[in-house]
């Protein structure tokens, strides 16, 4: 297949690259290379997959999906089978500090996306969505199924509110749309704004590692291979059309339309304090902590049930928190020379 993968050098998009090229599917991949985190990084990843792979079966393109002009040039030459959209501004945080960076790349962005779907006969279209839409939500574990009409951040809310696209372009054009709701994603080549590269990195400098929540966090941390895997599942299951659907009792996870939304996580929560004690463990140094108060926009706790996405795919998440953390730690001190 021939296959568009946005966000092709952030730490997702790489990986999915990787696999599809693995199985000799033929990808472009466009990134718009922003200095939110180290762009020496987002490099790095690229030049994996450059180095490993042939120029004919993987083209790289310096490009941002906010740019209508180029997303319309793009789809139209290329004539993608199918698209697996990752390019996203990311970050709770930062959605607090910085809004429009998240209206310009989640929403314009994703609207190009949907354009570029809808006009060129793209087969499926697989999108991040995240874990944080469950907002408010307090039952456990998350289910596709539970209402998620409470967002505590901006970064949630353009997330919810690409499903809610989705859904629209779905029904109005029948372009098959499976959104994909990622859990706390950790592993190799990861992102330095997050926990565990943000742990790992201080702890070997000897500073203090900010632990928000006085620790009472637990977090479904999910290694990038099993999030690899549920995309690349969700991709070959071009999404259906549930003939079971009724507005009267409407099920948020599926439509009359061909339209799907599927949780990716380990389905195992682990207190943030036992994570970073893992960390602890494989790093051979003790941790000095500070203990802070829960931050604005963020939850207490993540745990996803991933059932519908087992039944649809075969999904099964494998890799325990042990392994991740140990080829977290090997590839972080050799690419960091630590």
């Amino acid at each position: 297949m021939h296959i568009l993968v946005t966000g092709a050098a952030g730490f997702i998009g790489a990986a999915v690259c990787k696999k599809l090229l693995s199985r000799n599917d033929t990808v472009i991949g466009i990134d718009n290379l922003n200095d939110y985190y180290d762009v020496s990084l987002k490099q790095a990843r690229l030049n994996s997959i450059q180095e490993n792979f042939p120029a004919d079966k993987f083209q790289f393109v310096e490009m941002g999906v906010e740019n209508r002009d180029k997303m319309e040039t793009l789809f139209k030459a290329q004539e993608f089978d199918r698209v697996v959209h990752l390019a996203a501004q990311a970050g709770v945080r930062y959605s607090i500090e910085n809004p429009h960076a998240y209206i310009d790349s989640n929403i314009v962005g994703f609207m190009n996306i949907l354009e570029g779907c809808r006009h060129n006969n793209v087969e499926h279209l697989v999108y991040a969505s995240s874990s944080s839409v469950y907002g408010a939500n307090e039952e456990m574990p998350f289910s596709e199924r539970h209402n998620v009409d409470h967002p505590v951040s901006l970064y949630a809310a353009s997330k919810k509110s690409n499903e809610l696209m989705a859904h629209t372009y779905s029904h109005l054009y029948q372009l098959p749309t499976t959104g994909l709701r990622f859990f706390t994603v950790y592993g190799p080549w990861g992102r330095p704004d997050m926990a565990p590269m943000k742990f790992t990195r201080a702890i070997l400098a000897g500073e203090p590692i900010k632990v928000f929540n006085y620790g009472n966090h637990r977090r479904d941390f999910t290694y990038i291979d099993d999030i690899v895997a549920g995309v690349v599942h969700a991709l070959d299951n071009v999404a259906q059309a549930n003939s079971d659907w009724q507005g009267q009792e409407p099920d948020p996870a599926s439509s009359k339309a061909p339209y799907r939304v599927y949780n990716i996580g380990a389905q195992t929560p682990v207190h943030l304090l036992s994570f970073i004690e893992t960390l602890e463990n494989e790093l051979g140094v003790e941790a000095e902590k500070e203990m802070l108060p829960m931050q604005p926009g963020d939850v207490p706790d993540t745990y996803a049930d991933v059932t519908l996405l087992q039944e649809a795919t075969g999904y099964k998440p494998s890799i325990p928190i042990s392994t991740g953390v140990s080829e977290l730690v090997k590839w972080y001190r050799e690419y960091y020379q630590v």
